[in-house]
């Protein structure tokens, strides 16, 4: 008798045992768990909506939350935050599951002058971990005057051929092409390999390809800057959606900038089929020690060779 109450008390605390530990894994489980598309969407929205009304409480934010706006840290609230007044007509969203980072550039208004936002959220755990920006203001002064804000890049949100997809590497190679190309000035020399339909959106611009207005529209044919010392780093690669996100500081090219300047770009290059298929580029001029600050996410060095 004695024998069998010790074994039902041993099996209860085995049992309750079990319990906890099947409760701590499940709880563990869901920390655990990582935003799916509808997810980092979702988080984009919240941000964007917040940053319209001004208002960061409601956003699901991780301990010690880094921001940054144009390379500098700034506190959430700060910059951009206290002058935005209504969302534009304009937004593309890049979406990393991978490496959990929801991207977007996104037309905002100061007023009545526009804003292009280019906006990096680092998710972990379904929360904002880290807010990387960068604003550029279109005031009447400005070179480029936007005229593509009032619908989406043409293909940038096409579905990728299922037979055309590649890999999370090879849309990366893909990109850097280009890269290389604003390094050498030639696009043909750097092997870039543009679709036969392809072209550029700058600013809300059309710079290259079809529509964009200019005596000479081809991207293999077009004068291009010498850009030879010109720095990438991968921000967000959207594998479902085919589109690299690359981070740029064009370098040095004298004064086509402003004089101690340098073009930094928030560039998106929508990549299947081996082809660079259409382009959207958000950008301002900064100075020419403008780093990123933050990591890439992938080894640029090692898969632009």
């Amino acid at each position: 008798m004695l024998h069998e109450l010790r074994a039902s008390k041993t099996a209860r605390i085995v049992g309750t045992f079990s319990a906890v530990l099947l409760f701590g894994f499940s709880q563990t489980s869901t920390a655990a768990e990582t935003c799916d598309r509808a997810c980092l969407t979702g988080l984009l929205n919240q941000y964007v909506d917040a940053v319209v009304a001004h208002d960061h409480s409601k956003l699901p934010l991780a301990d010690n939350v880094r921001v940054t706006e144009d390379s500098k840290d700034v506190k959430l609230g700060e910059g951009i935050w206290q002058s935005i007044t209504a969302k534009g007509t304009f937004r593309h969203d890049y979406l990393d599951t991978k490496k959990q980072v929801a991207a977007t550039h996104v037309h905002l208004l100061e007023g009545k002058i526009p804003v292009l936002y280019s906006v990096l959220l680092h998710v972990k755990d379904k929360k904002i971990a880290g807010i990387e920006t960068l604003a550029q203001r279109v005031t009447p002064e400005s070179r480029f005057q936007p005229t593509e804000l009032g619908k989406p890049v043409n293909g940038m949100n096409d579905p990728v051929p299922a037979k055309s997809r590649q890999s999370r590497e090879s849309m990366i190679r893909t990109a850097l092409t280009y890269t290389e190309g604003l390094r050498i000035g030639n696009f043909t020399d750097a092997g870039t390999p543009f679709a036969p339909q392809a072209y550029r959106v700058e600013n809300g611009v059309i710079t290259a390809g079809d529509g964009c207005g200019r005596a000479d529209c081809g991207l293999y044919s077009q004068n291009i800057i010498l850009h030879p010392g010109v720095i990438a780093s991968v921000a967000a690669v959207d594998e479902e959606n085919g589109v690299v996100l690359l981070w740029m500081n064009f370098g040095y090219t004298g004064p086509a900038y402003g004089e101690g300047n340098a073009l930094v770009t928030f560039e998106a290059f929508k990549v299947w089929g081996g082809q660079i298929q259409a382009i959207n580029a958000f950008f301002r001029g900064l100075p020419l020690s403008t780093a990123r600050y933050w990591p890439s996410l992938e080894p640029v060095a090692k898969l632009a060779r």
